[in-house]
């Protein structure tokens, strides 16, 4: 089996996208475009992988760091030139060069190993991946002979009217033999309107060497698009949402609206789970079997057990066990861990916080820096007061205990197993086990002093 080298152009300065970020670290769909790419790349078993680099190399360098070998284009004299730069790493190596750009982060492991194997199997000194647009401007033309072989690749502004008319374009995608592509990469010259050497160039003096030159149309022309303007980088993210989408949906999720749900490409759901509208599920998160989400759950990160339902929820770097309810209107900062079959309602406010097993903060409550038991209940409007000015400190609510409404918990501070808490208590110490804790000033009533007040302030008018 012949070895792989995977070669990415990255040295260009993108000044259509108007950014100081280098244009392949632009996100899309939750992860920079040339995540996407390498991701792509790494099921093809390339024996190395190298960058090209050039304006902002820097961020690039410390972005990537050992997943890719660097070489450097100081100069940006085209596409032939920036894989020149390869030599050093490539030359006389038998193999098959596949090089393509890091603005093209559509193209999936599949059509690059399909082109491959095509490569690999007609014998070809190099093989185009190539689609077939209903408007190819601005796109290098694919020229083919009478008998159907690619003759050569001619660029837009190169191309006469007649050539203008071809609607097969180059991606930008190839395979070479390793050993032809660098002993003809010194034969291109820089006689065209930008005075570049194109790579496009390297098919044509191929053919008139005699070699044969292969070409595969792409099955889906969306994926050769390129990213070279916001406007094309929100067209790929809309694109490969829709991809990721049509995954989630064949391996049996609902998605109720597609085109009002937001799914970034890490993010992983198990079957027999519905996805309402206006649900957002970014980084890492992982939703289990079962689930109702949404509408409107914001999860970034987040690991949700089977049978949990969550809606109108903004969830960041926290756990939800099996069966649990979330929401609506709940808000739970990195480190929430919410045990099974517990319940966290309107306007909760969570942080740093493990809830045991069947545990209820069921409304108006902010619980932070907390661990919570099994079968607590927090009632309405509790907080827990973790913050002293410089740190902040825990709280520890044992199993079976009961807390009653507009409490405050004063941190560090512990209410053991089976206490109660009475309403509109301030706790400043702990309460023993199977206890009553009372911390408020004993109510007293002025017989028919409303009457003698109301009497003052209407005189006082």
């Amino acid at each position: 089996m012949q070895h792989i080298y995977a070669v990415i152009l990255a040295a260009g300065k993108g000044t259509r996208m108007k950014s100081k970020k280098h244009k392949v670290l632009h996100s899309i769909c939750g992860k920079p475009m040339i995540d996407h790419i390498l991701a792509e790349l790494s099921q093809l078993d390339a024996k190395k992988t190298i960058m090209v680099v050039g304006h902002l190399k820097e961020s690039l360098e410390a972005h990537l760091g050992e997943q890719v070998q660097f070489v450097e284009q100081k100069e940006q004299l085209g596409t032939a030139h920036a894989v020149m730069q390869t030599e050093s790493l490539l030359k006389g190596k038998e193999g098959i060069t596949l090089v393509l750009n890091g603005d093209h982060p559509l193209f999936t492991a599949k059509t690059l190993s399909q082109l491959i194997e095509t490569h690999r199997a007609s014998g070809a000194a190099a093989s185009i991946l190539t689609a077939k647009l209903d408007d190819p401007t601005g796109y290098g033309r694919i020229v083919r002979r009478e008998d159907g072989q690619v003759d050569r690749i001619v660029e837009h502004k190169d191309a006469t009217e007649e050539e203008r008319l071809i609607n097969e374009i180059n991606t930008g995608t190839y395979c070479f033999d390793n050993q032809q592509l660098f002993s003809t990469l010194s034969l291109v010259n820089n006689n065209n309107a930008q005075g570049e050497y194109y790579l496009p160039d390297v098919i044509s003096i191929l053919r008139e060497q005699g070699h044969t030159i292969g070409a595969q149309v792409i099955g889906d022309a969306d994926e050769a698009m390129g990213v070279n303007d916001r406007i094309q980088l929100a067209q790929a993210a809309k694109f490969m949402q829709a991809r990721i989408l049509r995954e989630h949906m064949k391996n049996g999720v609902t998605i109720i609206d597609p085109d009002n749900t937001y799914i970034e490409s890490d993010v992983v759901i198990g079957a027999d789970t519905v996805i309402e509208p206006g649900t957002f599920l970014r980084g890492r998160t992982v939703i289990g079997e079962g689930c109702h989400i949404g509408p409107n759950a914001d999860l970034t990160d987040v690991i949700v057990e089977d049978g949990v339902r969550i809606r109108y929820t903004v969830m960041d770097a926290s756990h939800v066990a099996g069966e649990a309810t979330v929401g609506p209107y709940v808000y739970a900062r990195p480190g929430t861990e919410l045990g099974e079959q517990t319940k966290v309602g309107c306007f909760v406010d969570l942080k740093k916080v493990k809830l045991g097993r069947g545990s209820k903060v069921s409304h108006l409550a902010y619980v932070g820096d907390a661990e919570v038991g099994e079968g607590v209940n927090v009632g309405c409007g509790v907080v827990t007061v973790n913050y002293d000015g410089v740190r902040k400190h825990k709280t520890v609510i044992e199993d079976g205990a009961f807390i009653g409404c507009n409490v405050n918990l004063v941190a560090p501070v512990r209410v053991e197993k089976g206490a109660y808490v009475a309403a509109g208590s301030t706790i400043t110490q702990d309460v023993p086990e199977e206890a009553l804790a009372i911390a408020r000033e004993r109510q007293t009533n002025k017989e028919n002093y409303a009457t003698r007040l109301k009497n003052k302030l209407s005189k006082n008018e």
